[in-house]
């Protein structure tokens, strides 16, 4: 700490500073300095010999310094200049004029000795704004890919899925299952999930990687043929190499002689759906219900099936097509949607909490949604009431008594909102075009948003 002899000491060498080079110093150590009275004009300005704004800063002297500022700057201006000794560090934009860019500063204010005029020094903030803007483009770039990364994961499971022919992929290094189709399960009697990570030769035959590697390898690939519990079968195999690692894509294929179980699917899909505990409802890409099975019928109190049919499942949402629109875009999105909740209305205008799983199918070339509706009365009444989390409202309650209640309401009013837009992410599974279009903003307001509390993640 400065003892006061060593303050007065220093107060002295500063003394000893004529004008002109205490003008030096002043532009030196800001990037630009300005001194405006205490109306606003700007009486004199000192630049540092380095700095350029891309502006004609010479015209700003006689003027107000409002006029080169942004609006959103000018009341800030105003209450530093109405009491410089408690303005900190203020930031202004200086607005676009005559084709030239907008530039930020950020001014410290001191009142001079004579009380008619004040010294602003600025620093200029240009390149922290390039780079913030930077990190936001980086940031967005990352959501797209991530975005992309999976729509092609989605791509590559839906086609998986719908090959009627097995198909699975081996580590040409380990010899393990990497993943399989529903139908090569069938041929290997197993589940898709139980393949991922067994030993390929431990199924289909000792050294049979080690063969099919080499056979590629080499350029031929002649189908080599083995023997399974299910019959005879072909396998038809390509090398290839992603991420640094080779990988054989093999196709199990029956030969005339291999025999299969037959597969009751699609009897017990139909037994499911006329018996089943659960609602189920398919309809259209637009909505439009094109069957619903008993389970439906009580939940909605219709009379027959019949009434049912050719109405838009809409008509039976709580939020109408709002909820229709979360579910079938997020759906089309994803391949599916789990655990939706909200409330179906019946014919008898009677509300009922209800968790909704949504399923996209292709049935001849046209888009259907499969939706599972489970009554969750009994998981809303368990559900606790509280609106607000504990700790968000033990911290509003901490500021009676400290601010004013205009405060607390705004502080408050910023807690409920954190609150709805976490809800709104939450309930269309981070779809941000779905979740603003439920809490009537914009997309751009919603992103606003969501990095004002924070919100903003990846999934």
């Amino acid at each position: 700490m400065m003892s006061s002899g060593d303050q007065a000491r220093t107060d002295d060498l500063l003394a000893t500073l004529a004008p002109d080079e205490m003008t030096q110093v002043i532009a030196r150590i800001s990037d630009l300095a300005l001194i405006v009275s205490n109306q606003g004009h700007v009486l004199q300005m000192l630049p540092h010999p380095d700095f350029n704004a891309g502006h004609n800063l010479t015209a700003w002297v006689g003027q107000r310094l409002a006029d080169t500022l942004t609006i959103e700057s000018m009341p800030k201006l105003a209450r530093a200049l109405a009491n410089p000794a408690q303005a900190q560090s203020v930031e202004l934009n200086h607005r676009v004029t005559q084709g030239q860019p907008e530039f930020p500063m950020r001014y410290s204010f001191h009142a001079l000795a004579d009380g008619d005029a004040v010294l602003m020094m600025g620093t200029d903030l240009r390149s922290t704004a390039e780079m913030q803007q930077q990190l936001v483009a980086a940031q967005i770039a990352l959501e797209q890919d991530y975005e992309a990364q999976r729509d092609n994961n989605l791509k590559f499971r839906a086609l998986m899925a719908m090959m009627d022919e097995p198909v699975v992929y081996v580590s040409a290094r380990t010899g393990k299952i990497i993943d399989a189709n529903a139908a090569a399960a069938g041929v290997l009697n197993a589940t898709p999930t139980d393949l991922a990570g067994q030993d390929f030769d431990n199924l289909l035959g000792s050294n049979m990687t080690e063969r099919m590697v080499t056979a590629a390898s080499e350029g031929a690939t002649p189908p080599i043929t083995t023997t399974l519990p299910a019959g005879h079968v072909q396998l038809h195999y390509k090398l290839f190499r992603t991420s640094g690692e080779q990988i054989v894509l093999c196709k199990l294929l029956a030969t005339e002689t291999a025999t299969l179980q037959p597969d009751h699917l699609r009897d017990h899909m139909a037994a499911l759906f006329e018996g089943g505990v659960d609602a189920i409802v398919f309809t259209d890409a637009d909505g439009t219900i094109l069957s619903g099975n008993d389970a439906f019928l009580r939940l909605t109190d219709a009379a027959h099936a019949h009434a049912i049919k050719g109405r838009n499942i809409a008509d039976f949402m709580h939020r109408g097509s709002v909820d229709l629109n979360v579910i079938t875009e997020n759906t089309t999105r994803n391949g599916a949607m789990r655990f939706y909740a909200t409330k179906l209305r019946s014919e008898l205008d009677a509300d009922r909490p209800v968790e909704i799983s949504t399923t996209r199918v292709n049935a001849g070339g046209a888009v259907v949604f499969a939706m599972i509706m489970r009554d969750a009365s009994r998981i809303d009444t368990l559900r606790p009431k509280g609106q607000i989390a504990d700790v968000d409202m033990q911290s509003v309650i901490e500021y009676i008594g400290n601010q004013s209640l205009r405060d607390i309401v705004a502080k408050t009013t910023d807690v409920v909102e954190k609150m709805c837009i976490e809800t709104a992410v939450e309930m269309t599974s981070n779809n941000r075009v779905a979740a603003a279009e439920m809490l009537g903003l914009s997309r751009q307001s919603l992103y606003v948003k969501l990095r004002k509390y924070g919100l903003v993640k990846k999934d």
